[in-house]
């Protein structure tokens, strides 16, 4: 069965939607510069879409909901409440009048009247902008407590690992292997019969890896996404980002939740001429390999099966976190099948759902930008792109790419 046909039932978007251009992005970090990590532009797909939503997931109707959850970078909408922060393309808090640096917009959204007044907080489908934005003592806040709620994460004695060399700022493009033993010693393999580790591993080997090449999605692989979000919805870990994010008005239910979740996460778009060749939870968790280069891969869980049966070669590290116990960072160099990354980064050890909650978490609070944590004690930050390119204006987004940084 073709993805096409599985999606036979799809209905067109509904003219009643409110609807706004994708905001323009900006400037990836140099660390995905040199990783083959996309850089999203307007311009660069020329295949045109249909105009209905293509989803990874059979009966899924995109309703008026994605367009309205996210903080465009160049928007104060959804924004409002948020502090300065010198990484913003511009502002939306008081002191930006005085300033001069507001963005565009701020009267509209957080004027009288607008968005951000109370009067007039919930113009956008019960989305209160005053109310409902995340600020980043929040995310600090609510960071540590997923950490703390990771209760499937691998123990100490789960894991070894070997990371060897220390790369160097100009080692790390050089391809050069300097490190003659596995990445992984030892992974204790019982970790992978969790209901979320295993539901994960299910999914893993769904995607082409070759951008370019069109995705066919069959009824048992839509199954297995089914799966993999009703077991990560069972964890504490889940439960809470939910009640985080109904609490800020960003969804009246679980079952709206979900579904979003398996939107921008599943959902097929191009990274090629046209192709539905990729979506986020391929990027991100399985890899891809674009013009000759490893694109995403960000995922300890695949890099550790793939380096078992000898597909992946683990080359030197340039960053390894300070957490002594697992999740951990690591920023690493390898190949696959002979393809490269340069500088890739991952948790190590972490379970599924954390990461997949996460990426999620930053994707919803501060696409486009970097997203600012606290896991244990420690500051990380998170980086995610949107995919909006595929229909200019629809509000449609998808999750292009996510990962954690690494200095």
């Amino acid at each position: 069965m073709t993805f096409g046909e599985v999606l036979g039932a799809a209905r067109p978007w509904s003219p009643g939607c409110r609807r706004r251009a994708p905001p323009s992005l900006p400037r990836h970090p140099q660390i995905a510069a040199s990783s083959g990590e996309p850089r999203p532009s307007p311009t660069a797909s020329r295949g045109t879409m249909e105009p209905w939503i293509l989803l990874a997931g059979a009966g899924i109707v995109l309703g008026c909901v994605s367009g309205h959850l996210y903080t465009a970078p160049g928007s104060c909408e959804g924004r409002c409440g948020e502090p300065f922060s010198e990484e913003d393309e511009c502002h939306c808090h008081p002191g930006c009048e005085t300033e001069r640096n507001c963005c565009e917009d701020r009267e509209r959204h957080c004027g009288p009247g607008g968005e951000g007044d109370e009067d007039g907080a919930r113009t956008r489908d019960g989305f209160s902008s005053s109310r409902g934005s995340i600020t980043d003592r929040e995310l600090l806040e609510l960071s540590e407590q997923l950490y703390g709620a990771d209760h499937n994460k691998a123990r100490p004695s789960d894991i070894a690992i070997n990371p060897q060399h220390l790369a160097g700022p100009d080692e790390t493009g050089d391809r050069q292997d300097r490190s003659p033993q596995p990445l992984y010693k030892y992974v204790n393999e019982e970790l992978f019969s969790k209901p979320t580790y295993a539901s994960f591993i299910k999914l893993l080997d769904n995607y082409q890896r070759a951008t370019g090449t069109e995705e066919e999605v069959t009824a048992e692989e839509l199954r297995e996404q089914e799966r993999f979000l009703e077991e990560v919805m069972k964890t504490e870990l889940m439960q809470k980002l939910f009640v985080f994010l109904q609490g800020k008005n960003r969804y009246s239910s679980e079952e709206e939740f979900v579904q979003h979740l398996k939107e921008m996460w599943f959902g097929l778009y191009s990274r090629g001429d046209g192709e539905r060749d990729s979506s986020g939870f391929e990027h991100v968790f399985s890899g891809e390999v674009k013009k000759g280069k490893v694109s995403g891969f960000h995922n300890w869980i695949r890099f550790y099966l793939l380096e078992k049966q000898g597909l992946v070669n683990y080359f030197s590290h340039n960053f390894n976190g300070p957490w002594d116990t697992y999740p951990d960072v690591l920023g690493l160099q390898f190949s696959w099948d002979g393809f490269y990354k340069e500088v890739g980064s991952a948790f190590i050890g972490c379970s599924p759902e954390f990461e997949f909650g996460l990426y999620s978490l930053c994707f919803l609070a501060r696409p486009g930008r970097a997203c600012h944590l606290s896991l244990g004690g420690h500051r990380l930050s998170v980086q995610t792109y949107p995919w909006s390119k595929s229909s200019p204006g629809s509000g449609r987004s998808f999750i292009a790419t996510a990962y954690v940084m690494s200095p």
